[in-house]
């Protein structure tokens, strides 16, 4: 549910907050009685078990990439078929769908179609998994918003915070709620004004966070809103929009609208009886069809095919928008218009309407998210078309923003090496050219445009793939672990003006073992070498003697133990190999990283020799990894009921998987003392990072 925030009329938030706080059951008190506790019992019997509710794993882009993130929604079934409705906001951009019925049945589900402008989407469920002995799907009836009164008795379900279905009773409190513009900005989902064609009903019936998509309910068990906001009031889209949209949608995927580009807005208040009928045109977009038509700002469009029109108030706004948005696209429309003192009759085409914004998509190859350029945002960028593809955000450190210049959000990419990139379909093949057969980045000439200039710029476009570091000599190294003898911590011991380092840790079956250090020993020379360490920021000094031997030499130490000194001679080894020149595993789909364990690691988490796997170092949020529930420090044992020993098995396992694309990944990981299983789940159509955008060709 989306809920809003007032920040512009001093008072309101603590007026909504009382209205919140008024019990429901006590606002339908008049109302009260052995015949309505009867009818809403049936409304209950007749909608609850069609309830659902939604576990959605979707994304969302912004710095350069996208992130992946779970919430959860509610919905409620329409069709024997398994067509479940709910809100654009829950469902519309998910990757995968997992719903459970009030019988506690779990089915996943895909996305049928959806709808930014009005929130309206709708998911199938998969019945192919149903056991057929569960019977037929219960379903809900859609029943007139229209005919709703305020002060009838409504019903709110859904799955309130993620809680299993619920249902809270209120009142219909205002048939044409809408945001106050002095309370803050308009809803927008995906650059779509949900309020220019939604006029809200309002209701007490509490509502939560994961109301969003649930059914608000008439005393007849009909299914008269999709619950959506909260304003202290909640908010239900009507039926009478919802209900065709989603018809639509389960028939054609999307909703079909018309564009006569031109804005309208209510009669000025001049207190003129001529100013009773119409609706104040507010603008006219260049090359649309209203502007062909020779429609103008400051006329006043009196009716639309002989049928009148009357905006005095903002609440009558959404009733014109839906009117001119259902016209037939590509038939004339008749209208008539107010000039001065003169009615014109103007004749106006509709267009397709496009959709206020593109799907945004990671292109992993150049650090950006990009998305097509629809047909206002191109006006909107002055452009003389939709060619190209825009730059929506860019991820630091990535490869367009390591371009000199850089690219920014907002520039529109028009060419690639010289070849026009005339929209997402040409930018696709370019970068499956450039990408091909690399094992890294490949320069590419550039052009964008950035306002009205026409900027060059050269971009090296691909994944780096990790580089093991070149392996050191191996330096001497006591295998132990110290603390610097500092100032205070000498006094402390009564070993005032004494320095050196205090041993922390004895590396068990090590040389240091063997020579009999422990714990606690206090180390001032070696080979009668004074150990200049007093300060904490000394803590490399004893490291650096060491490394100045050979490896395998004898170097005699000067122990204090118990307040007692001796000599203690032991072999230094060859130092451990450093995390930084391990094999590193980086996998770029599913957005974490691995090495292999090291000696230090072991010590660390008392493994024994014989323990085995890919120890995660990175994981990164919002991919699918973290999706996942996989985290740093997690040892990776087995993928797909395989052994993993290293790195190298992991990369060949995940390599294997890749081919062969299963829905999903199951990861045994021990973490600290436990064990637990994971599954991946990714979406195979990303591919291994090559962009991928929404639109037709170029």
């Amino acid at each position: 549910m989306v809920h809003r925030r007032n920040k512009g009329i001093p008072g309101l938030a603590g007026l909504l907050a009382l209205t919140l706080l008024a019990s429901p059951a006590a606002a339908a008190d008049p109302n009260r009685g052995p015949g309505i506790e009867q009818q809403i019992r049936q409304a209950i019997d007749a909608v609850y078990p069609a309830l659902v509710q939604i576990y959605v794993l979707s994304l969302r882009h912004g710095g350069g990439r996208g992130r992946k993130f779970e919430s959860t929604g509610s919905g409620v079934i329409i069709s024997r078929e398994g067509y479940v409705i709910t809100n654009h906001h829950v469902a519309g951009k998910a990757t995968s769908i997992r719903c459970v019925l009030s019988t506690r049945e779990e089915l996943d589900a895909e996305l049928v179609g959806t709808d930014a402008l009005a929130d309206i989407a709708v998911i199938k469920l998969d019945m192919s998994s149903r056991d057929p002995a569960g019977g037929p799907l219960p379903i809900a009836r859609f029943g007139s918003s229209e005919a709703l009164a305020v002060g009838e008795p409504v019903l709110a379900m859904g799955c309130p915070l993620a809680i299993s279905q619920s249902v809270t009773r209120g009142v219909v409190s205002n048939k044409d709620m809408m945001i106050p513009k002095r309370m803050s900005a308009p809803l927008r989902l995906d650059g779509e004004n949900v309020g220019s064609l939604v006029k809200w009903i309002g209701h007490d019936a509490g509502i939560f966070p994961g109301n969003s998509g649930g059914p608000l309910v008439n005393l007849r068990g009909e299914i008269v809103g999709i619950n959506e906001i909260g304003l202290g009031l909640g908010g239900a889209i009507p039926s009478e929009l919802a209900q065709p949209v989603s018809r639509e949608l389960i028939e054609q995927g999307r909703v079909r609208r018309s564009w006569v580009g031109a804005g309208f807005q209510p009669l000025l208040k001049n207190g003129t009886a001529a100013a009773d009928q119409g609706a104040l045109v507010s603008g006219v977009l260049p090359g649309s069809p209203s502007d062909r038509a020779g429609l103008r700002a400051g006329d006043i469009l009196l009716n639309i095919d002989g049928d009148p029109v009357r905006v005095k108030f903002e609440e009558e706004m959404p009733g014109l928008i839906r009117r001119l948005l259902s016209k037939p696209v590509g038939a004339p429309m008749q209208v008539t218009v107010r000039r001065g003192g003169e009615e014109l009759a103007l004749s106006i085409t509709p267009e397709l309407r496009d959709d206020a914004r593109g799907r945004e998509v990671e292109a992993r190859e150049w650090g950006v998210t990009l998305r097509r350029l629809t047909r206002v945002e191109s006006k909107e960028l002055r452009r003389p078309s939709p060619e190209g593809v825009l730059v929506s955000s860019i991820r630091p450190g990535g490869a367009a923003d390591k371009a000199v210049p850089r690219l920014r959000p907002g520039d529109v990419i028009v060419e690639i090496d010289g070849k026009a990139v005339k929209g997402v379909g040409a930018f696709n093949r370019f970068t499956d050219e450039i990408s091909r057969d690399r094992q890294g980045p490949v320069p590419v000439v550039v052009a964008f445009d950035r306002r009205s200039e026409r900027l060059l710029t050269l971009v090296e476009v691909g994944l780096r793939r990790p580089q093991r570091p070149p392996a050191e000599a191996r330096k001497a190294w006591l295998p132990v672990a110290t603390q610097v003898l500092s100032r205070k911590l000498a006094r402390a011991l009564d070993l005032r003006g004494k320095k050196g380092v205090r041993i922390t840790q004895v590396y068990p079956g090590s040389s240091a073992e063997a020579a009999g250090f422990r714990v606690g020993d206090i180390l001032t020379h070696v080979d009668s070498q004074l150990i200049e360490a007093s300060e904490p920021q000394d803590a490399e000094v004893f490291k650096t003697m060491i490394r100045a031997y050979r490896v395998g030499s004898q170097a005699e130490f000067t122990v204090i133990r118990s307040g007692e000194t001796s000599t203690v001679s032991a072999e230094l080894v060859a130092m451990p190999t450093p995390e930084g020149e391990l094999p590193v595993y980086e996998d770029l789909l599913f957005e974490f990283k691995a090495r292999d364990i090291s000696y230090l690691d072991r010590i660390a988490n008392r493994w024994s020799d014989e323990e085995s796997g890919a120890l995660v170092s990175q994981v990164d949020a919002g991919g699918w990894a973290a999706v996942a529930g996989l985290k740093a420090r997690d040892l990776i044992k087995a993928v797909d009921h395989q052994e993993v020993r290293g790195v190298q098995d992991l990369e060949s396992r995940l390599e294997a998987a890749g081919d062969s694309k299963p829905p999903n990944i199951p990861l045994f990981v021990k973490r600290g003392i436990y064990t637990l299983f994971l599954e991946l789940q990714p979406n195979w159509s990303q591919g291994n990072g090559a962009a991928r955008l929404d639109g037709a060709e170029p």
